[in-house]
């Protein structure tokens, strides 16, 4: 009997993960957008991605401070902390030589300005979302 209860115990464990593994594999996976900031700017300035969840992974290539980043529907006031996405900003300011992420962000179709307020660099880069 003890041996019957055992197999039922971890057909039913295997069964039930590999269930819970399905769930989270439905939804599509955040993708990832890497963006490098050197002294004053960033490396990329401007780029095209579909529509979907994002991770922003910002580089500090030797800034030489902590450094940020700042995402803003276009056209709207960008020194207004009310119009920044603010799953978009890093989840702790990122150290010199480090890289440092944001959570997940869904992107619909338009265009983004991207910025650090930081390091400062110039509010011209765009993000277009098709």
């Amino acid at each position: 009997m003890k041996k019957v209860i055992t197999v039922f115990v971890l057909i039913f464990t295997v069964s039930f993960a590999a269930q819970a593994q399905d769930k989270m594999t439905k939804g599509a996976p955040a993708k990832k957008i890497t963006l490098e900031q050197t002294k004053g700017e960033f490396t990329q300035k401007q780029l095209t991605v579909s529509e979907g969840t994002y991770i922003f992974e910002i580089d500090n290539n030797n800034v030489g401070h902590n450094v940020g980043f700042v995402l803003v529907k276009k056209g709207q006031e960008l020194s207004n902390p009310e119009n920044h996405i603010k799953t978009a900003y890093v989840t702790a300011a990122v150290e010199n030589n480090t890289t440092g992420h944001s959570n997940p962000t869904t992107l619909t179709k338009g265009e983004y300005i991207y910025f650090c307020p930081l390091n400062p660099t110039s509010t011209d880069n765009t993000l277009i979302v098709k």
